[in-house]
């Protein structure tokens, strides 16, 4: 029966958060910012014994955290994790949230100085049908990950695969693992053309 509920548990994990959950080991310490209604740190404090935190921005996501029992605070990550003492995580999740930061490098900094590890999904600006969409149509590109107009968007800071990995570079952060998820969220295992083929993309990143 058990065994039963975890399976239906991650038909209703988002892609990326399904193979995001399957990076954590048991009994983690897990901080997840920008945690929205709780979905993934429910799942891993149920199914992976996770000690598990959450931060999020909106009220109304922390109220349905709360009502799930969990260790949820209402709080801007592009300022409040500054609190947070050096390696109090051994994970620290950031999903489809960093294209939305206002300060994505501060962030990044603090991600890596709290936790053991980052990891850190965005949807990938390189993908092949928003390259289409300013090629032929000279329009920002709408699609199910960003389905906003371009004057209503909360994502200000969108980049490509090789934007974050340059960026990483550059930061002298380092990346341990990168996913590469296609349109119908299966991972891409082919090395050629990712950044073209690639609709969502995981960085596992840490200090050097």
């Amino acid at each position: 029966m058990g065994k039963l509920k975890k399976i239906e548990y991650e038909k209703i994990l988002r892609n990326d958060l399904l193979i995001i959950s399957k990076l954590i080991n048991e009994n983690e310490k897990i901080l997840d910012v920008g945690c929205g209604d709780g979905k993934l740190i429910d799942y891993l404090s149920k199914h992976k014994n996770a000690e598990c935190r959450g931060i999020e921005i909106k009220q109304s996501g922390v109220n349905l955290c709360l009502k799930k029992g969990l260790s949820v605070i209402q709080g801007d990550a592009n300022y409040e994790l500054d609190e947070y003492p050096d390696k109090s995580f051994s994970s620290v999740i950031l999903s489809q949230t960093i294209q939305a930061m206002i300060y994505p490098e501060r962030v990044l900094k603090n991600l890596i100085r709290i936790g053991k590890r980052a990891i850190i999904s965005f949807p990938n600006f390189g993908f092949w049908k928003i390259r289409k969409e300013f090629l032929f149509y000279g329009k920002m590109p709408k699609n199910k990950m960003l389905p906003y107009e371009w004057y209503d968007t909360p994502n200000i800071h969108l980049c490509t695969f090789k934007d974050f990995f340059d960026f990483c570079k550059k930061k002298n952060i380092k990346v341990n693992d990168v996913i590469f998820l296609n349109e119908n969220g299966m991972r891409i295992s082919s090395n050629f053309f990712r950044n073209f083929l690639a609709y969502q993309v995981i960085f596992c990143v840490s200090k050097k």
